[in-house]
């Protein structure tokens, strides 16, 4: 496992579980005890936990999960952007979910001709000041750990528009394929907006392979693409490409070709 995917899955354990221990970690994350020692060094010199003997528990001041998961896979989560930026034509209805590469797609739409649809609060936020960009942000109940809102009303909302394409997150994505998510108030949302979508673009960085999350989202059937930074395990490739899903990987390298 990539030193960054350990990185965000033990903060989403802390967030999740509370204060925990080194054996612990270890063993969930089937991993050395040494190993984890250096990442939460790492974690608590970069002010994302509190390391204490023996473990680590979540810092004080800060609960906010959006803020924690945006600081880990942050080249990638541009590169994957960047790739996605290329995908969307101007003129075009966007769809953009909630999550932290959804939102850095959002930077990457900077300066375009586009209607945005979304229930992100960080997306709203990025777009805000772009004069020509049509910004439409969805009803319903905020839910701030995610900046998002959610509920019947976000539901209700979806069902009365029509997105040319939808930029999709996920927690993780099983070997079977399929789509998971942590969050289960949000699961709902998430399957409006693929029903509402001419093409679903799942935004997936290595560590989402197989990531967390309990909810099943949707099928390998119902995503078109699927862009990543780096190639998922074969079993999961077979699955997704089985079903009639594109898989596109990009590298870091994107970052720079592929700025707008």
């Amino acid at each position: 496992m990539l030193r960054d995917q350990r990185h965000e899955l033990i903060l989403r354990i802390l967030r999740t579980d509370g204060p925990t221990t080194v054996e612990t970690l270890a063993d969930r994350l089937a991993t050395s005890g040494a190993t984890i020692r250096r990442d939460l060094a790492q974690l608590d010199e970069d002010g994302l936990l509190r390391r204490v003997h023996g473990g680590a528990v979540p810092t004080e001041d800060r609960d906010d999960p959006f803020i924690d998961v945006a600081a880990v896979h942050t080249a990638e989560k541009d590169a994957i952007a960047a790739r996605c930026a290329e995908l969307i034509k101007d003129g075009e209805t966007v769809l953009i979910d909630i999550g932290t590469t959804a939102h850095r797609v959002a930077r990457r739409l900077r300066g375009r001709s586009l209607t945005v649809i979304t229930s992100s609060l960080a997306v709203v936020e990025e777009l805000q000041e772009e004069p020509d960009i049509q910004l439409m942000v969805l009803g319903g109940m905020l839910w701030r750990p995610y900046r998002s809102l959610v509920g019947f009303m976000t539901e209700d909302n979806i069902r009365q528009i029509h997105a040319d394409r939808l930029i999709l997150g996920t927690s993780g994505v099983r070997p079977s394929g399929h789509v998971m998510d942590t969050t289960v108030i949000e699961v709902p949302v998430k399957r409006a907006m693929i029903s509402v979508s001419d093409q679903v673009i799942l935004v997936a960085d290595a560590g989402k392979f197989p990531g967390i999350g309990m909810a099943k989202v949707c099928g390998p059937e119902d995503l078109d693409l699927v862009v990543t930074n780096a190639p998922a395990d074969a079993a999961t490739a077979a699955a997704l490409r089985e079903a009639g899903t594109e898989i596109i990987e990009t590298g870091t390298e994107i970052i720079e070709t592929g700025a707008r």
